[in-house]
């Protein structure tokens, strides 16, 4: 989890006494979080947006939004009303690290693995996949 991401969900673990702030601070960490997966000069939406462009699973999009939307609620007046409601906040709480445990941990552990194959091999399988 980068560090910006994993502080904000650390100061969100003021759930107990105050879920819909710590509701907002999920929000922020998903902020941060999108920022460190796409561009951090565009807003939380727009990001989201590009990753969908690129491929992204619909379940990780619906994470996303998910918190992104529940956590808007939190600080703006809307139709949620989080003030009471942990049960919501500690599945943001889930979901935050479904996204960085799909999006980031799977992808380096994956890396991290294939990286061991000897590099004949793995040149092997970049000229196979150049054929197709």
């Amino acid at each position: 989890m980068p560090d910006e991401v994993k502080l904000d969900e650390e100061e969100a673990l003021i759930a107990q006494q105050s879920p819909r702030g710590a509701a907002a601070l999920l929000r922020l960490a998903l902020e941060n979080l999108c920022n460190h997966l796409g561009d951090p000069s565009k807003k939380i939406n727009t990001n989201i947006k590009d990753m969908v462009a690129n491929g992204l699973n619909i379940k990780i999009q619906q994470a996303l939004d998910a918190v992104r939307v529940i956590g808007n609620e939190a600080v703006h007046p809307g139709e949620m009303d989080l003030r009471d409601d942990n049960e919501t906040v500690h599945m943001l709480f889930g979901l935050i690290h479904l996204i960085v445990k799909t999006m980031i941990t799977e992808p380096k552990e994956v890396e991290t693995f294939y990286n061991l194959l000897p590099e004949n091999k793995r040149a092997g399988i970049e000229n196979r996949d150049k054929k197709t």
